[in-house]
């Protein structure tokens, strides 16, 4: 049987290579409970803007999400280390608007947000604008645990994860081709049409995010992001915002991809919790109601994954894709991109 470790750090979650073991179900008595893992690595994601070879790695490296979310969940730990060792693996990857592979701001560098919300006790950490963290979700932990505040920003943000032996990288690891390019095209377009430079920003939104339900019946909550491209004067959206991107509680956990001001003004992810908590909504038709009705109907657009207590989820969005995917108790990944591509649901 393959399993992986993950081992606790005083910053947040590192997830080492996978390993083999002849005996992890035996070693781990996890009460009979169903465990759920649901991810997400943006919405506005579009069939043009993809080569053969881009789709492959991306449905890939959800899928490895997934496995090692599971992973631990299997091993029995709480829901709150599947949603940061998801994340990591997530923010490695190039394919994704979050750690390697965030896009540019005007002046031509990344700045990552994140935040993590842990339901069972509503703790939550959150960080932004920084720029040499490689896992800005280990960090945004970091400051749940290991400090009396909820978010820190930039230099901040960064001089906390060196007090506690957090090593930086250079700015330059973020760095991919292709959100290069995808600030010049923006630069270009803000250069002869402004109303253009616009549309062509919003168009590379994106971030990623995972929420889960333990073995426990606990939920919690994540999403990381490099914001959006060609960005100026510090922005920051809705991801790192406790209710607006992310959110999680006892009975609901939230995480949002999306053009990041409305969500803000929405309050979208504490939104959906409050329909299920109070309204009695199912997790399908709150999500529906905040990021398919109410969102579009202020201006914006987007996406989100919304998992409740009983293990129900729902994955909305009204853009043309959403790299999302789930994964159950009996750890069968499935991962799937457009709009018209059809998920397998899990069985009752």
């Amino acid at each position: 049987m393959v399993r992986v470790i993950v081992k606790s750090m005083l910053y947040g979650i590192t997830v080492a290579p996978l390993l083999m073991a002849s005996s992890v179900a035996v070693a781990m008595q996890v009460p009979a409970r169903k465990t759920v893992l649901v991810i997400h690595g943006g919405a506005g994601v579009t069939r043009a803007s993809m080569t053969e070879a881009e789709e492959k790695s991306a449905r890939a490296a959800l899928e490895a999400a997934l496995r090692v979310g599971h992973e631990v969940l299997l091993a029995g730990k709480p829901a709150l280390d599947a949603v940061s060792a998801a994340i990591v693996v997530l923010e490695d990857a190039p394919e994704f608007n979050a750690g390697r592979g965030a896009v540019f701001t005007h002046d031509g560098r990344n700045e990552l947000d994140a935040a993590i919300m842990d339901g069972a006790k509503r703790r939550a950490g959150a960080i932004a604008g920084v720029q040499r963290i490689k896992n800005p979700i280990t960090l945004a932990r970091a400051v749940m645990e290991q400090s009396p505040h909820v978010m820190m920003t930039g230099a901040g943000a960064e001089a906390f994860a060196q007090s506690l032996g957090m090593a930086l990288v250079e700015p330059s690891y973020f760095r991919t081709e292709k959100r290069w390019q995808q600030l010049q095209k923006a630069l270009q377009a803000e250069k002869d049409h402004k109303t253009q430079a616009k549309a062509e920003a919003v168009q590379y939104f994106g971030t990623v995010g995972a929420v889960a339900l333990d073995a426990q019946g606990q939920l919690a909550a994540g999403t990381s992001t490099g914001g959006m491209t060609n960005k100026r004067y510090g922005r920051v959206g809705d991801s790192p915002i406790i209710g607006a991107g992310t959110y999680a509680n006892t009975r609901c956990a939230v995480s949002g991809t999306g053009w990041g001001e409305y969500y803000i003004r929405a309050v979208a992810a504490y939104d959906i919790c409050a329909r299920i908590e109070y309204a009695g909504q199912s997790a399908r038709e709150a999500g529906e109601a905040v990021i398919n009705r109410e969102i579009p109907k202020a201006g914006g657009d987007g996406g989100a994954i919304v998992l409740t207590s009983d293990g129900r989820f729902a994955l909305p969005f009204n853009t043309e894709g959403m790299y999302r995917g789930w994964i159950g108790a009996d750890g069968v990944p499935h991962v799937a991109i457009y709009k018209n591509e059809k998920l397998a649901e899990p069985v009752p």
